[in-house]
C-alpha cells in the first residue's frame, strides 16, 4: 500500500531540530533536493502498490534520496543509514519533517529500492532535470517557439557526444579451472543436502571424490607458470568429478529426493552449473576459447565478458554501456550484459536528442568505430556535421581550417571520456557492488544521476562566489559592492532558486 504525503514539506528554515537550530538554505543537501522533481514521478512510483492492502510504503523521495545519498557519499548501505540518522540534512533530504535520533529505516531496503526504482524512471528523472536546466538557461527559447507556431524548419543546435564504457562488476577474475573447481565444490553441497532425507532408504552416500578432485585441483592452482598441456589436463579432470557429480544428483531424485529440500540459491546454481558443463565441455572438445553467452560467474550468472582492447585491461566482466554527453551533462541511452557494437545505435541516440531537445544537434563527436558510411549518409541527410576525418584514402593537402577543426573536435571529444574518469574514480561506476541484473541497472543509472547532480551543485558555488568578485576584472571585491541583483538573477535563471518561496530574497 502506498500513501501520498499530504502535508508539503516545511521549508528547511522550519526544519524542526533537538538543539533549536534551523538548517541553511545553501547547504548542498537543501539545494540539491530543490534540484530534484519528486512530486512529478511520485505517481508513476505508486503504481507499483496496491492502493488498499499491505502496510504504508516508504515514500518516493525517500526510496531515491536514500540511493542518491549512497552514491554521493560512497557508503555501504549500513553506513548510509547511520549517516542518515546522523545527519540532519540528509533528514530533510529524504523528506522528513523533523530530526529524529532512530534510523528512519532498515538497511536492507536499499535492496527493494533498488528493484521498485528501474533504470528506466532513473533515466528519466535524469533528462528531465538537465532538460529544466538547459531550458531555463537558454535564452532563445522564446525564439524557438515563436519558429514553431510559424511552422518554420528549426536549425540543428547543440553538440553531442557518443562513447561507450563498460562496468565491471565485482567478481573473482574467472578461470575455466576456478569456475569447474567451485561448480564441483557446489554440486558435493547439493548432493549432501539431498542425501539428508535419504539416510534410512539409501545406507550409503554416493561417493564424490571430493578430497581427490581438491588435490588436483590444487596441484596446478598453486604452481606460478602452467603450461597449455597441464592446464588443459586439469580442466579435463575437474569436468570428470563434475559430470560424476551432476550423475549422482538425478540419480538421487530419482531415488526419491525433491528439490525443495534445497534454497532458492541452490536451485538457482544448480541450473547454471549445467550451462557451464555444457559451455566448458564444448570447449575442451573444441579446443576453443570462447562460447556465445559464456558463464564466468556462479552467483552472477547474467555477467558476460567484454572485449575491449584497452591497455591494463583487454577484457573487462561486467555491463557495457553506451552513453551520450550534452553541456558536460551524461544520459545513459543503453546497457546490456551482452557485449554489442555500439556504431549501430548512434541513429537512436540522436533520434532520443531530437525527442528531448526538440532539433537534431549541429554536430556528432565520436570516436573511430561509429563513423561508418551508413552512419555519415543518415547525419548528412539531416544536416549533422560528424567528427573525424572522411572515408578512403588520407588527402595529401589539408587547410589549415580543415586542421583546426579536427583538433577541435577531438579535444572537445574528451570531456565525455572525462565524465567516465568522474563515474568510476569519484563514485561507484568501476566497481559494481550489486549482485541482481535489475539492481545493478538501477546502480549504474543513479551514477550518472548523481554525476549530473554534482556539476549542478559545481555551477551553484560557482555563481555564489559571483557574489564576492567584479563582473568585468574577475577580482574579488569587498562585501559593500556586492552585486546582489544580478547574481540572483543568474540563481533565478538556473532555477538553483525560487525567489517566491525560498528566503534566498532576504539576503538582498
Amino acid at each position: 500500500m502506498y500513501r501520498k504525503e499530504e502535508q508539503p514539506l516545511p521549508p528547511p528554515e522550519k526544519f524542526e531540530l533537538p538543539f533549536e537550530g534551523k538548517l541553511s538554505p545553501n547547504n548542498r543537501w537543501v539545494i540539491m533536493a530543490e534540484l530534484i522533481p519528486w512530486d512529478d514521478f511520485e505517481e508513476e512510483y505508486a503504481k507499483l502498490f496496491s492502493a488498499e492492502k499491505g502496510a504504508p510504503a516508504k515514500l518516493f523521495r525517500m526510496a531515491l534520496g536514500t540511493l542518491i545519498i549512497k552514491e554521493k557519499l560512497g557508503t555501504s548501505d549500513r553506513e548510509t543509514i547511520e549517516q542518515i540518522r546522523e545527519n540532519p540534512y540528509l533528514q530533510y533530504f529524504i523528506g522528513l519533517n523533523c530530526h529524529q535520533q532512530e534510523p528512519p529505516l532498515e538497511s536492507s531496503m536499499l535492496v527493494h529500492f533498488r528493484k521498485r526504482i528501474d533504470g528506466e524512471l532513473i533515466n528519466k528523472i535524469n533528462k528531465k532535470i538537465v532538460k529544466r536546466e538547459i531550458d531555463k538557461s537558454d535564452k532563445e527559447v522564446k525564439k524557438k517557439d515563436c519558429l514553431q507556431e510559424k511552422g518554420e524548419k528549426i536549425k540543428n543546435k547543440g553538440k553531442l557526444i557518443l562513447d561507450a564504457t563498460c562496468a565491471p562488476a565485482d567478481i573473482k577474475y574467472p578461470t575455466d579451472l576456478g569456475i569447474l573447481n567451485q561448480a564441483r565444490i557446489e554440486t558435493e553441497r547439493i548432493i549432501d543436502n539431498l542425501y539428508k532425507p535419504l539416510r534410512v532408504k539409501l545406507r550409503k552416500k554416493p561417493r564424490t571424490s571430493r578430497k581427490i578432485a581438491r588435490k588436483e585441483y590444487l596441484k596446478v592452482a598453486k604452481k606460478r607458470k602452467v603450461s597449455y598441456q597441464e592446464r588443459r589436463k586439469a580442466i579435463g579432470k575437474q569436468l570428470k568429478y563434475l559430470k560424476k557429480n551432476l550423475g549422482n544428483i538425478e540419480d538421487l531424485i530419482q531415488a526419491g529426493a525433491s528439490l525443495e529440500n534445497l534454497s532458492k540459491r541452490q536451485k538457482n546454481c544448480l541450473e547454471t552449473i549445467k550451462k557451464v558443463y555444457e559451455q566448458q565441455q564444448s570447449m575442451w572438445e573444441n579446443k576453443t576459447q570462447s562460447v556465445p553467452q559464456r558463464i564466468v560467474s556462479l552467483t552472477q550468472p547474467h555477467i558476460r565478458p567484454i572485449v575491449r582492447g584497452k591497455a591494463g585491461k583487454p577484457i573487462e566482466f561486467g555491463a557495457k554501456l553506451s552513453v551520450s554527453c550534452v553541456d558536460n551533462y551524461v544520459f545513459l541511452d543503453k546497457i546490456s550484459w551482452e557485449n554489442f557494437n555500439e556504431s549501430c545505435h548512434l541513429k537512436e541516440q540522436v533520434e532520443k536528442y531530437k525527442e528531448t531537445f526538440g532539433y537534431y544537434p549541429e554536430s556528432v563527436h565520436v570516436d573511430k568505430i561509429y563513423r561508418t558510411r551508413e552512419n555519415r549518409n543518415w547525419c548528412k541527410e539531416r544536416g549533422i556535421r560528424i567528427s573525424g576525418p572522411k572515408l578512403g584514402r588520407p588527402l595529401k593537402n589539408v587547410s589549415e581550417e580543415e586542421k583546426k577543426q579536427a583538433h577541435s573536435d577531438e579535444c572537445f571529444r574528451n570531456a565525455i571520456e572525462g565524465k567516465f574518469g568522474q563515474a568510476k574514480r569519484r563514485f561507484s561506476l568501476n566497481l559494481v557492488m550489486t549482485k541482481l541484473p535489475e539492481t545493478s541497472i538501477t546502480s549504474i543509472a543513479i551514477t550518472f544521476l548523481v554525476v549530473n547532480l554534482s556539476k549542478l551543485l559545481r555551477q551553484f558555488l560557482s555563481l555564489f562566489l559571483s557574489l564576492f568578485t567584479n563582473n568585468r576584472t574577475g577580482e574579488l571585491i569587498k562585501p559593500p559592492f556586492i552585486n546582489f541583483d544580478y547574481t540572483l538573477n543568474n540563481f533565478y535563471v538556473l532555477k538553483l532558486i525560487d525567489l517566491s518561496e525560498n528566503s534566498w530574497s532576504k539576503v538582498a
